[in-house]
């Protein structure tokens, strides 16, 4: 307001005075906010805290373009069907017990932290004629065994509200001497034959006098919808090996099928996983060790393939799957002793290449923008090589 009214007063008195009055307004406006650290005609330069964040949300923004391109580049060198076991640890070993151990829980679901159930489970899906597992034990926290008594065990299908209730088939835990109770659970051998989908048993026991219940699950799949024909081979196609199972196909569809490959010190090298629509009657299964893979891992060979299972996907409905009969333990050995011959490049598809393309396209932006506002510093390291 004192520069308005200052201003004011020039106009209203002339020529009077010119030079003080010309001093007074350029005082003025050079004390003002607006003119603060500002050259005529350039918009106000930044306080140094103002830069020092704008550059540091040019660094973040360059190194979060940086991360995106290298990480996708890193983690599509090989395809989707030809994975490293370490990025799938859970997937290593698909028929060993499912064990867990839980607080008892009483009846009105409450938690008694003092008696631990430790429960195993042989399987979770449950194929046309395979057989489930099921065992229980109580003990203390420190781990010294409560008595336990299993009182009733019933076996049923879950089904929608309102729909008419399956099956029930009572199960015997019997204790195996140490106070272990253990029972198995053939579903093609009962009452719920045909049904397909979640299998629950429902466990009522008495531990350390007090009354329990738990729950074990298992998803059902009583129709077979291809069987497995023929040996498994091996081939060498583009420069990967390739593990070729036969499959007759019953009800065609997409089949999503998955093995483990152990290198030949027994380690869990690689998943292979086919995913594709087959069509009726005979069908190869192909599962690919890709060749970069066999490389960069350093695999021990021969490699090994073991433990496939595979299913056809069934979309909108529940359950998703039918289960194709798995086929348990080592199933083939490659003859190939050596890495000639195997491919160590990257794997590459139209897909892939459109995303480097446009990753790469935002890393270099990031990278100019930050130069460009603070070109005495070097760019951040990068994690995959330099911005080309």
């Amino acid at each position: 307001m004192a520069l308005v009214a200052f201003v004011a007063w020039l106009v209203l008195d002339g020529d009077e005075q010119p030079a003080a009055a010309g001093a007074g307004v350029q005082a003025a406006t050079q004390n003002s906010p607006q003119f603060f650290g500002q050259v005529a005609g350039q918009p106000a330069a930044p306080l140094p805290g103002e830069r020092a964040s704008r550059r540091q949300q040019l660094v973040e923004y360059y190194e979060l373009t940086d991360h995106t391109y290298c990480s996708y580049r890193e983690g599509s060198m090989y395809p989707a069907s030809s994975q490293p076991m370490s990025r799938n640890p859970d997937q290593a070993y698909p028929n060993r017990p499912v064990l867990e151990s839980n607080p008892m829980r009483g009846e009105d679901r409450s938690s008694n932290p003092n008696i631990l159930i430790q429960t195993s489970q042989s399987r979770v899906f449950v194929a046309a004629g395979e057989s489930v597992t099921f065992s229980l034990r109580a003990v203390e926290p420190n781990g010294a065994a409560v008595p336990l008594v299993v009182t009733r065990a019933i076996a049923a299908g879950v089904v929608l509200t309102g729909a008419r209730a399956t099956t029930q088939v009572p199960l015997v835990f019997a204790d195996n001497g140490s106070g272990t109770f253990g029972a198995v659970l053939t579903p093609g051998q009962t009452g719920l034959a045909g049904f397909a989908g979640t299998i629950r048993t429902e466990v009522r026991y008495t531990a350390g006098g007090k009354n329990g219940v738990l729950i074990f699950d298992v998803i059902h799949s009583p129709k077979v919808p291809a069987v497995w024909v023929g040996q498994p081979r091996e081939a060498m196609e583009d420069g990967s090996l390739v593990f070729v199972l036969r499959a007759d196909v019953r009800t065609p569809g997409r089949y999503v099928v998955t093995g483990r490959v152990d290198d030949a010190q027994g380690r869990p090298f690689a998943l292979a996983t086919f995913n594709e629509v087959l069509g009726p009657g005979p069908n190869d299964i192909k599962l690919t060790v890709f060749g970069k893979l066999m490389h960069d891992g350093g695999a021990a060979l021969p490699l090994t393939l073991r433990d496939v299972d595979g299913y056809l996907l069934k979309e909108n409905t529940d359950p998703d799957r039918e289960l194709m009969p798995r086929l348990e333990g080592r199933l083939l050995t490659s003859r190939k002793g050596s890495l000639e011959g195997v491919s160590q490049a990257e794997w590459d598809s139209e897909e892939r290449q459109r995303h480097l393309v446009e990753f790469a396209r935002d890393r270099k932006a990031a990278a100019a923008e930050l130069a460009k506002f603070d070109p005495s510093q070097p760019l951040p390291p990068s994690a995959c090589g330099p911005v080309q």
